[in-house]
């Protein structure tokens, strides 16, 4: 249902743009440099942190506005995160609604929200479904640059609402269950081309 109701929004603002100068859609996808957050297997380890790894994303977008702009994004993304050889797969579904600002010619500014959805996690080869909240809340920062057609831009993306994956750990006999940050960290790196 929440997948259904953001494709509506973006597919409305999308259609809505058409009526402002410099407004459009398009498609978006890139890289991600990514990492989730601490990983703690039992009671006495202590958290350990991710190495970062490359994962991607595409999507589709809508700009109203030229100089002061809205652009809502719908983005499927792929992320990877390893820690010391286990590996955490998650992928997402990203509603990021950002205000931005032209600053000098192509160059602008953007920063705002990103609603994320977690469709499908896995740790190590598990499955991992006992995750504290499949809806959460992120902040994207960023910079770009628009030249006709063709934009790239690179921004900043951290997961702001505590979220947690608890799973049953069965290399232990301490503690039988796990817990995973799962709030993202991650540069992205951007290309967008306005249809």
């Amino acid at each position: 249902m929440k997948k259904a109701i953001l494709l509506a929004v973006m597919t409305l603002l999308s259609f809505s743009a058409f009526s402002q100068s410099d407004s459009g859609f398009g498609i978006i996808g890139g890289l991600n440099f990514n990492a989730n957050g601490d990983y703690v297997a039992s009671a006495t380890d202590a958290a350990e942190n991710p190495d970062r790894n490359i994962g991607y994303h595409v999507g589709i977008y809508g700009k109203l506005g030229s100089k002061l702009y809205v652009r809502p994004e719908l983005i499927y993304t792929k992320t990877k995160s390893d820690y010391n050889g286990d590996a955490f797969d998650m992928s997402k579904l990203d509603a990021p609604i950002l205000i931005g600002t032209k600053i000098i010619g192509p160059l602008h500014v953007f920063a705002g929200p990103a609603f994320q959805y977690i469709l499908d996690s896995e740790f190590d080869g598990v499955t991992i479904n006992d995750i504290e909240n499949d809806f959460s809340v992120g902040l994207h920062l960023g910079v770009g640059v628009n030249l006709d057609k063709l934009g790239i831009d690179v921004r900043y993306e951290k997961g702001l609402s505590s979220n947690e994956a608890t799973f049953v750990n069965t290399n232990i006999t301490t503690l039988p269950e796990s817990k995973l940050d799962t709030r993202p960290d991650q540069i992205i790196v951007n290309l967008s081309l306005k249809l």
